[in-house]
């Protein structure tokens, strides 16, 4: 093959390089110029994240100081403003996940609707919002009014049944839980809320079936063992009852859980090993004056007379809220023990009678997030 050139081909091949060179160091000096700039941002930046630092390092050691002097001057207890900040962080921080735990179960609310979506999603929405708002009541009547219109919506049964087991209104929690638990039985949580729930309407059998079911699948906690405690406590089967009181303890050491060993132990006349947890739940919190009282009542069951009224004294001291007498009247302290002596009570078994341990065990069993979700996954 032959190929033919133009003579003026052979003037044109050297301007090429010079024109492409001249480009590509116009634009590496475009990105360090660039690059500078950032880097420059980034010093400042970063200076002044390190003067915010600072301040807030001479601001903690000034609060510090300040508390320091007025502590010694004994104008405010420092062990008590500590406690109340650090349950004020806890308090801040159990806030914020549970405003991203409602906008999450929100989702899954609305992507499950199954009838009018429009009215569902605004009742829906319109709750939610009003919760965040604090305006709780108005927020759950709004849940309960998209409840009607989407009756098997197991997310939002669900949730509407937890608000009124933390709200102590166990009929409607029954009510709203068992119809979630109908439409997800796999849901651990409910199994669990609804099994207390059950307990505390006196339908022991489907309570122990419900809080047993939850344990073996995963929602092993201090709210369930607790509560089969009690139940076997109800049916008078002390070795399943101390068992179940055991393994709440391994679940969460707590006051609460010594306290309600000691008891048992109480009830069975085993005094060292009850005063042995009770004096454990009173090392734990001084101000547990349900311990004390039942810590009095084993000396004095042992003669030691002189400890009995000490015990006693120092429960009188630690009166709980529930139980102070109006001003004007004469101060009288009502320790009721943790299993009524009378069958015929009718406190609930579950958060009846004794107020703090109900506090607890609702808290313990609305911690508890797991799902059947979670538990396939």
């Amino acid at each position: 093959m032959i190929i033919v050139e133009p003579p003026a081909s052979r003037y044109e091949v050297a301007e090429a390089g010079p024109s492409t060179d001249e480009h590509l160091l116009e634009r590496i000096s475009a990105l360090e110029n660039r690059l500078a700039r950032l880097t420059e941002r980034l010093e400042r930046g970063l200076d002044l994240l390190l003067r915010q630092a600072q301040n807030s390092y001479f601001d903690r050691s000034l609060v510090k100081a300040l508390i320091a002097l007025l502590t010694e001057d004994k104008i405010v207890e420092g062990t008590r403003l500590e406690k109340l900040w650090n349950d004020r962080c806890q308090k801040d921080a159990e806030e914020q996940e549970e405003s991203a735990r409602r906008e999450e179960l929100r989702v899954r609310i609305l992507s499950g609707c199954r009838g009018e979506r429009r009215t569902f999603e605004q009742l829906v929405n319109e709750g939610f919002l009003l919760i965040e708002d604090e305006q709780i009541g108005r927020g759950i009547r709004s849940l309960q009014r998209a409840a009607e219109l989407d009756r098997e919506n197991a997310p939002l049964l669900a949730f509407i049944g937890e608000h009124f087991f933390r709200t102590g209104k166990t009929r409607m929690a029954r009510d709203y839980l068992g119809r979630a638990f109908e439409f997800a039985p796999g849901d651990i949580r409910v199994s669990l809320l609804l099994g207390l729930t059950c307990a505390d309407e006196g339908d022991n059998e489907r309570a122990k079936e419900l809080l047993n079911s939850a344990t073996r699948r995963g929602a092993s906690s201090f709210a369930a063992h607790y509560g089969l405690g009690r139940l076997f406590m109800a049916e008078e089967n002390w070795q399943k009852a101390l068992r179940e009181f055991k393994r709440a303890l391994a679940s969460k050491p707590s006051p609460e859980a010594h306290y309600a060993l000691g008891c048992l132990y109480y009830q069975l006349t085993r005094d060292t090993l009850a005063a042995r947890h009770l004096r454990k739940a009173t090392e734990m919190d001084a101000d547990y004056g349900e311990a004390f009282y039942v810590l009095g009542l084993i000396y004095k069951r042992a003669g030691q007379e002189k400890l009995a009224a000490e015990s006693l004294a120092r429960a009188q001291q630690a009166e709980p809220a529930s139980t102070k007498s109006p001003k004007g009247k004469p101060a009288r302290t009502v320790f009721p023990l943790m299993f009524p002596q009378d069958p015929s009570s009718e406190l609930p078994l579950m958060t009846g009678g004794d107020q703090r341990l109900a506090r607890l065990l609702r808290q313990d069993a609305l911690n508890v997030f797991v799902s059947a979700d979670a538990e396939s996954s």
